[in-house]
């Protein structure tokens, strides 16, 4: 069976014999009647029953010029009559004939002489409504001037998808003269074509009858076999009057035009929403590595599949760099990112390890030059300008490596490093918008980059002083068994001004301190440095705590508005006892062998550079095996969690039987202090040694 259910024989062709009628002669209302040497019926169709009015039996053997034509044309008639019954010649025209029923009615004749086996003459009248025939004419006519001066081009198609005809518009959309169409299915006409999808929807038309309106394809014809075209196809099934299917007609639209606009909107779309999610997922931190891994991130998959971010050595030190024409850079790749290119992502160079970028490569010409550098169509020899070595070129040989685009990372006037760009999977290479869309990439990330790259240096430089400041501190003294622990900030916060010391004093006593300086980065550091300078010679006064912290406050007042908040402590070994005064700090934790962890109620007092608030000093006692734990708010303190709860969770965490004190310190802070906390910790916790053990 053909398509639709058309029976075909072998070879497609249809078969032989009886058919089912197409049904235009009935469309038509064709009558015959057959008329005797002198005119009279002597055959009379069905059709013509319907035509004249008269049946068979009122016809036949009456002559026809009596019983149908009006007397004024009945000469004419009978002399037309005899002229074709004498030459043979055929003769056709219209003119009115009169119906049984008394009207008129204008009918096509065609007449023509016929000869039987006997030698004896008939004339064959073929005739039909003339209305019908003139409306039939206008529609051909119609249809052969719309068919063959239409700008779509048209074309039909058997039941096995050959070409019937084309008309004029499709000959130059495809490039190939109509009978060369003629008995060809498409692929064979149009070779360059992807054509399965499309004769299976033309197999589903002829199957359904529902037509196909408006189906894009894209492709290629041998009217310009060197560029994409975009056509809108439709399709719809032919049939007769019978309803017979005899197959399927196209219209095809070239709307390359409207395709290409249609492509760049939908690409500057797509670039403006990737800008856009740039703009919101690169810099969320001021972590240098995170930045850029950010930036490769965004780029990967939809500018490139391969995305690499690489920074000039001396940038990440915080040094100007500039490369003369025949030096090597020194680059720290920091991110790579790939999207199903594994063997590509293998042959980048190891994010975080120091190389020596070759002076032939393309992304050293790149930070060396400040310009990008695309290379469309990548070859062999572009390839070892790419890679970092004749291996890993292989690679990305093998990988399907096709374009490259490097552009720099620019900022504040700056090459800061550079953005390097590959496509594997991706068909197209790389053109001028990719590249106005990576220099955007690019700028916007590269100052994210720089501000992250001056905080790590500024918070290197604030985190290098605050360290310096920190004591360091013998393990034991005056009686006293000690352990600390410095935790500056997370990376996404600069440093602050925690500190603590340790203080050893006259007649065996030790000074314990624990403060912060509100703020954060080499300012806070500072202050703090100035605070336990003061508190270091205050102590060797021997004041009382609360003394101490008076006169701190008057020097904090001094410090710029300086507000710090700390805890002094005093132990003194031979009475058994610590007198201790409190800044407006949390309150320390004293643990008894045998009991509970406590908080020490203290006067909780006004921070340092207040002004004018007394101080008060408590004395405990603390007995040999005692532990004293001192902190400051970025251990317990988050966004998260009431203090209370975290507070408790501090006493829950030292409720366990006595340790080595460098191991609590280490419980505390790997516990309690959260990996994005943005505040420092200062951590100091003393063990009351017995009299022979120290």
């Amino acid at each position: 069976m053909g398509a639709a259910g058309i029976p075909t024989s072998e070879g497609g062709e249809p078969p032989r014999g009886a058919v089912r009628p197409s049904g235009l002669l009935d469309e038509l209302g064709m009558a015959s009647v057959v008329l005797d040497a002198k005119g009279r019926i002597v055959l009379w169709s069905p059709q013509a029953e319907e035509l004249f009015g008269y049946d068979a039996q009122e016809a036949l053997g009456q002559y026809a010029a009596h019983l149908m034509i009006h007397e004024q044309h009945a000469d004419l008639v009978v002399k037309l009559f005899a002229d074709v019954m004498e030459t043979g010649q055929s003769w056709a025209g219209a003119f009115p004939v009169r119906r049984k029923d008394g009207g008129t009615k204008l009918v096509e004749f065609r007449n023509m002489r016929l000869l039987d086996d006997h030698g004896d003459v008939y004339a064959l009248g073929l005739c039909a409504d003339q209305s019908t025939v003139r409306r039939l004419e206008r529609n051909v006519a119609l249809s052969t001037r719309m068919i063959s001066q239409s700008p779509i081009g048209l074309a039909v198609l058997d039941t096995e998808l050959r070409y019937v005809s084309v008309n004029p518009a499709l000959e130059l959309l495809n490039g190939v003269p109509a009978e060369e169409h003629v008995g060809r299915k498409i692929g064979e006409v149009l070779p360059c074509l992807d054509v399965a999808a499309f004769e299976a929807a033309a197999r589903e038309v002829l199957r359904t009858g529902k037509p196909l309106v408006d189906q894009h394809t894209v492709g290629r014809t041998p009217a310009d076999p060197d560029s994409d075209h975009a056509w809108s196809v439709s399709l719809y099934r032919l049939e007769d009057a019978l309803g017979t299917v005899l197959g399927v007609a196209g219209s095809v639209l070239d709307v390359t035009e409207h395709h290409l606009a249609t492509v760049e909107a939908e690409t500057a779309r797509r670039r403006l929403a990737l800008v856009a999610d740039a703009s919101a997922r690169i810099g969320t931190t001021l972590d240098l590595d995170r930045t850029a891994r950010e930036l490769a991130d965004v780029a990967v998959p939809e500018l490139a599949d391969v995305a690499a971010v690489d920074l000039l050595e001396a940038v990440v030190q915080g040094r100007p760099s500039t490369l003369r024409p025949t030096e090597p850079a020194v680059m720290r790749p920091l991110a790579v990112e790939a999207a199903g290119a594994p063997d590509a992502l293998g042959a980048a160079d190891p994010p975080g390890q120091v190389a020596r970028y070759a002076p032939e490569r393309l992304v050293t010409e790149c930070v060396r030059t400040g310009t990008p550098v695309l290379v469309a169509q990548v070859g062999p020899e572009d390839l070892v300008r790419i890679a970092r070595s004749p291996e890993a070129a292989a690679v990305l040989a093998r990988a399907g490596v096709h374009s490259y685009l490097a552009v720099p990372l620019i900022a504040r006037g700056e090459v800061l490093g550079a953005l390097d760009l590959k496509r594997v999977h991706h068909p197209e290479p790389f053109g001028e918008d990719d590249l106005l869309l990576a220099r955007e990439l690019a700028a916007r990330a590269a100052v994210q980059i720089d501000n992250a790259r001056w905080y790590q240096d500024a918070r290197n430089t604030a985190l290098t002083l605050q360290r310096s400041l920190l004591p360091s501190h013998p393990a034991v003294t005056g009686g006293l068994e000690v352990a600390s622990r410095y935790q500056p900030a997370g990376a996404t916060a600069e440093v602050g001004g925690d500190w603590f010391d340790v203080i050893p004093l006259g007649e065996g006593k030790t000074a314990l301190v624990v403060g912060d300086v509100m703020g954060s980065g080499i300012n806070a550091a500072a202050t703090m440095g100035r605070l336990r300078t003061a508190t270091n010679t205050l102590a060797s006064l021997d004041l009382d705590p609360a003394k101490l912290l008076e006169h701190l406050d008057r020097l904090t007042e001094d410090l710029d508005h300086s507000i710090a908040t700390c805890v002094y402590a005093v132990h003194d070994p031979s009475l058994g006892q610590c007198r201790i005064a409190n800044a407006g700090h949390l309150p320390p934790v004293r643990l008894r062998p045998g009991r509970p962890p406590e908080l020490l109620e203290l006067p909780t007092g006004a921070p340092l550079g207040v002004g004018g608030v007394a101080f008060s000093t408590t004395t405990v006692d603390l007995a040999p095996g005692d532990r004293l734990v001192l902190y400051t708010d970025g251990l317990v303190e988050t966004r998260q969690h009431p203090l209370d709860e975290r507070l408790d969770a501090l006493l829950d965490l030292l409720d366990t039987p006595d340790g080595p004190l460098e191991e609590i310190c280490d419980l505390l802070l790997r516990t309690l202090h959260q990996p994005d906390n943005s505040d420092d910790v200062a951590l100091l916790i003393a063990r009351v040694q017995s009299p022979a053990t120290a």
